[in-house]
């Protein structure tokens, strides 16, 4: 069983640290690279080549400006922006164009994210 490999990027230290703490007690997941700040994700991704990459998201608004860029590298990749202090998260991924949904910032909500691609139904809602 190939495990999910995840980048970390650019989160506050401590943040940092949860999400490091959730993903190495998981058994299908392993830790491709983490990567301080904005400057590195790029080089980062392409050398590690990760699943995921977990960003931080200043708001919630509006696609952070990485993603199109990481994308652009990498359109298999999946991207979870996390937005700690709102308590959300957003999951982005390419098809013909980025999507996103919204994702609870929590260990269940990240887990449940890294781990599949999430259905929605019309409306966006993420169906389980």
């Amino acid at each position: 069983m190939e495990k999910i490999r995840v980048l970390i990027a650019n989160h506050p230290r401590l943040m940092r640290d949860l999400v490091l703490a959730t993903i190495s007690d998981q058994p299908d997941m392993e830790l491709a690279g983490e990567v301080a700040g904005d400057d590195n994700i790029v080089n980062a991704m392409v050398a590690c080549k990760p699943d995921f990459i977990i960003i931080f998201a200043e708001k919630l608004d509006e696609r952070p400006a990485i993603c199109s860029e990481l994308l652009a590298h990498n359109p298999q990749a999946r991207i979870l922006a996390l937005a700690p202090e709102r308590n959300l998260g957003e999951f982005f991924w390419a098809v013909t164009d980025i999507k996103s949904m919204r994702v609870e910032s929590s260990e269940e909500g990240i887990l449940n994210a890294l781990r599949g691609k999430p259905r929605c139904n019309e409306s966006g809602a993420v169906v389980h």
